[in-house]
């Protein structure tokens, strides 16, 4: 490690006005785990909820018969305070980048009413052609308008 480097800033939490979009989340009996509180893996899920009930209730993704769907080819979440059942959660949403092909979402996980995020994250889709799964050439422009909207 270089001396004279300085140290990487320690990741902190968003406040809501970060996110554009909000979308409530109940926790359930089986999301907490042994230590008393919501479970890793369980922000992850909350994730993709968020993100593709957003996409479906805005249509612009059609996960049934859709010709473009959304592969998942990077995760990351960093988190700050803990969350537990019966607790609700409210999940943020925002666009910090729209590729060709590709979108990273940032989501913020709040304890319902709380102003800043218990964990945040992100997440990378690369959207591809459902039959070959190759990356497609444009974004749909229904699916480009719904994630301009986050930005």
């Amino acid at each position: 490690m270089n001396p004279a480097a300085p140290a990487p800033q320690r990741p902190q939490p968003l406040p809501r006005t970060h996110f554009r979009a909000f979308r409530p989340i109940g926790t359930r009996w089986m999301d907490n785990d042994i230590y008393g509180h919501v479970n890793n893996v369980v922000y992850y899920s909350w994730f993709d909820t968020a993100v593709n009930a957003h996409l479906i209730e805005q249509g612009a993704l059609d996960i049934h018969g859709g010709d473009v769907i959304g592969l998942v080819v990077e995760t990351q979440c960093h988190y700050f305070a803990p969350l537990a059942f019966p607790q609700p959660v409210e999940a943020g949403l925002r666009v910090a980048h729209i590729g060709r092909s590709s979108v990273r979402y940032e989501v913020g996980i709040f304890a319902a009413g709380a102003q800043t995020c218990a964990a945040r994250g992100h997440f990378v889709h690369v959207y591809v052609d459902r039959d070959s799964r190759r990356p497609v050439a444009a974004l749909p422009a229904a699916l480009q308008r719904t994630l301009e909207a986050l930005t």
